[in-house]
């Protein structure tokens, strides 16, 4: 298993098409040149060029575009496995870029999931014509509350409306050709989705609330006029549009992490290998080699995890709706695991990671904002316990998903239907993966998993516990690694990848498991017989030390060198 790498990544598993698409991207940002990625970040330079690059190219119109209003471009759908594919590229190079890319996602979910069909032509055509989309949900009152939200639509008779409110926190809302905007009807207190200009003059673009060369806006409409052509969903359909939306945008920033990472981690080995300290290179340090083994299983992990996630996320329906547990794992738990391995290369790297004239500097800030963004950690953490009993305790029957990467438009993304009842969500059995493999490290994982599953039925948290989010965010954390390694492990049988690297990554995953136990135990709520569990559940992986210089060697050593972005 080896990482993203610009300089020789084939593509193979894509079509000649889309496989251009991403060839041109990377040649994009090469022939800048790090010299330049870096004077554009620190002067903070609106990146004209690249939105240009984009249309000149129709690669939001190929990569956005439901195969149904493609007409004329026989290579646009929105296909999940290449979506993945181009997040990854974006987050490599600049995680400002990405997020243009991103909050565009995020602006075309509401109107593809409307029933407003001219609408949708009109957005097809600008995404020919080279435009970029924006989400305004959240308001700098209330954030992402939709209940609270205060953006009023008033009804005027005939089709005819007037908007009044602000918006806070919106990407590419100064250069959008529609802002998908969410508001309330000030008569029935109904929500509704309308398109917003931003070139009308009722449209006030009030600030840029960041110091970052992208624009992520504060807006606010002022008797803003609205028809019913502009509508795009009310009551119901406007909230599922809303949360349904965000499952589809949330992805990505699993993805940006993991090609920020992958930058990062050749940027920082190439830095250690290279580098001689008291008569020895860097990387011989066995504290050293301990850091690049952690970070880069962790890294792999995330990867392997994202793409088998991914599978699910394309065979979806309204029979098989698991991806609802996997989607906010790739938002939450991959950028997650994300912050750990910068850190673990910063603790490398050191002061050379605050130079001006490396990737590393943005990488060091740009990870943190990927686990804040669509919702902190406990508001996705909250949504994934809602699975947890239904995942240990009542598995459902379900036909194996294969590996996805083939060339077909995602059209259930745009009909998930309503965003309740997640509590009745069933998975197929955990186990199914754990006991498809006989490696020791995986061995002793399912016994803490089985320690775990012991003390939810026997030391269930009580009615306070149950509803303390700070006692319940590490019992989830240990929730969350069991489906994490789950489809890690259904990805190895997928993929035949080296058995040192699964058994390397079953590793931290161990520390990890006893890491939330601890911090589980230490908490005030905690009961006695609780606590009794936490000790059984902490252990020590088996350490191989042939296994971990394999690693050392073959894995990461052998990248040294293999990736340096053009200056």
């Amino acid at each position: 298993m080896t990482l993203f790498n610009p300089k020789n990544e084939n593509f193979d598993h894509l079509d000649p098409e889309s496989k251009e698409i991403m060839t041109k991207t990377i040649a994009f940002f090469e022939n800048r040149g790090k010299k330049k990625l870096k004077s554009d970040y620190h002067n903070r330079i609106w990146y004209d060029d690249f939105i240009e690059f984009l249309k000149q190219n129709q690669i939001f119109a190929t990569l956005l575009t439901p195969s149904k209003y493609a007409s004329g471009n026989k290579n646009a759908r929105w296909d999940t496995r290449r979506i993945c594919d181009f997040n990854e590229i974006l987050g490599f190079y600049n995680l400002s870029h990405w997020y243009t890319w991103q909050v565009s996602i995020l602006g075309l979910g509401p109107i593809w999931m409307s029933s407003n069909e001219p609408i949708k032509h009109t957005t097809a055509q600008l995404l020919k014509d080279g435009h970029i989309f924006a989400f305004g949900l959240s308001e700098k009152t209330h954030g992402a509350d939709l209940y609270a939200s205060d953006m009023s639509l008033t009804p005027l008779g005939d089709g005819h409306y007037v908007a009044d409110g602000g918006k806070y926190y919106i990407g590419n809302a100064n250069k959008a050709g529609i802002v998908s905007t969410f508001g309330k009807n000030s008569e029935t207190d109904a929500y509704v989705f309308f398109a917003v200009n931003p070139e009308h003059e009722n449209y006030d673009l009030v600030q840029n609330v960041v110091d970052w060369e992208g624009y992520v806006a504060e807006y606010a409409l002022s008797g803003y006029p609205v028809t019913d052509a502009d509508i795009l969903s009310t009551g119901q359909d406007a909230w599922d549009s809303a949360l349904n939306t965000i499952n589809v945008g949330k992805f990505n920033l699993g993805w940006a992490a993991i090609g920020i990472c992958t930058h990062a981690f050749y940027e920082g080995l190439n830095h250690a290998a290279n580098r001689n300290l008291y008569g020895k290179w860097v990387t011989e340090f066995p504290h050293i080699q301990q850091m690049f083994v952690d970070a880069y299983t962790r890294l792999t992990a995330m990867r392997l995890f994202s793409q088998r996630a991914a599978d699910y996320f394309r065979s979806a329906s309204k029979d098989d709706r698991r991806y609802l547990l996997y989607n906010p794992m790739v938002k939450m738990k991959v950028p997650s695991q994300g912050e750990t391995v910068i850190n673990l290369l910063w603790d490398v790297i050191a002061a050379r990671g605050f130079e001006k004239d490396v990737y590393f500097e943005m990488a060091a800030t740009d990870i943190r904002a990927l686990p804040k963004l669509e919702g902190t950690v406990h508001v996705n953490m909250a949504l994934i316990i809602k699975f947890m009993a239904n995942y240990f305790f009542n598995p459902g029957k379900f036909a194996e998903i294969p590996r996805r990467d083939d060339a077909a438009c995602d059209e259930f993304l745009f009909h998930q239907g309503p965003t309740k009842g997640l509590g009745k969500i069933q998975f197929h059995d955990f186990n199914i993966a754990y006991n498809s493999v006989d490696l020791p490290n995986v061995t002793l994982f399912k016994e803490q998993i089985k320690l775990l599953q012991e003390m939810l039925l026997k030391a269930t948290p009580d009615k306070h516990q149950a509803g303390n989010m700070d006692f319940l965010l590490y019992l989830g954390e240990m929730f969350t690694l069991v489906a994490y390694g789950q489809l890690i492990i259904e990805k190895y049988t997928m993929d035949h990848f080296d058995e040192d690297l699964l058994e390397q990554i079953f590793d931290f995953m161990i520390r990890d498991f006893s890491a939330y136990a601890l911090n589980l135990y230490s908490k005030t709520d905690t009961s006695d017989i609780q606590m009794a569990y936490c000790r059984k559940i902490i252990k020590k992986p088996i350490t191989n030390k042939e296994r971990f210089s394999r690693i050392w060697e073959t894995h990461v050593l052998a990248l040294k060198d293999t990736y340096e972005m053009n200056p």
